[in-house]
């Protein structure tokens, strides 16, 4: 099973664009000053170059996948991996219980003081005792699917991978 979840969209890129063909029409048809050829094409890339660039870092920075097949089964945000092998199952299923949260301060997986714009945290407690945030905007989808891995995870029992033996 695997799970993958875009860090972002490209609509705002689009929409930019949308807009800024939208004025080169009505700068080409309605009268007024004229700007040089060479500034219009400059500005429109420009714009277009911080729109795209902002999309491309925010699906790195921010992308979410579960990949239970390969060598090493992992959860990876961005550039960060964990192991599904480290991923402690029965915190997960008690999130999912609403019998166990998150520790205070932990970090976000994937780097960050906090979580992006329109993303919930999933609590994550790896088999060392660390507690991680996953940013994800569907927490039930992605606990399925990290469940439904960690107990693919070669060497590992059937839903049982976690820390106090549970």
């Amino acid at each position: 099973m695997s799970y993958d979840e875009p860090g972002g969209s490209w609509r705002p890129f689009w929409l930019v664009a949308g807009v800024l063909g939208l004025l080169v029409v009505l700068a080409a048809v309605l009268p007024g000053p004229d700007l040089p050829p060479l500034v219009r094409v400059l500005a429109v890339v420009a714009v277009l170059g911080v729109a795209g660039t902002g999309v491309v870092s925010a699906r790195r920075a921010w992308t979410v996948r579960v990949d239970a097949a390969g060598d090493e089964p992992a959860l990876s945000v961005g550039p960060e991996r964990v192991p599904l092998a480290a991923v402690d199952a029965a915190h997960l299923r008690a999130v999912g219980a609403g019998t166990a949260g998150v520790d205070a301060g932990a970090p976000v997986l994937g780097g960050g003081w906090s979580l992006p714009r329109g993303r919930s945290g999933l609590p994550l407690r790896t088999t060392d005792g660390r507690t991680v945030l996953v940013p994800t905007r569907d927490p039930a989808a992605l606990a399925a699917a990290l469940l439904a891995a960690v107990s693919d995870v070669p060497g590992g029992a059937p839903g049982r991978q976690g820390t106090l033996g549970s």
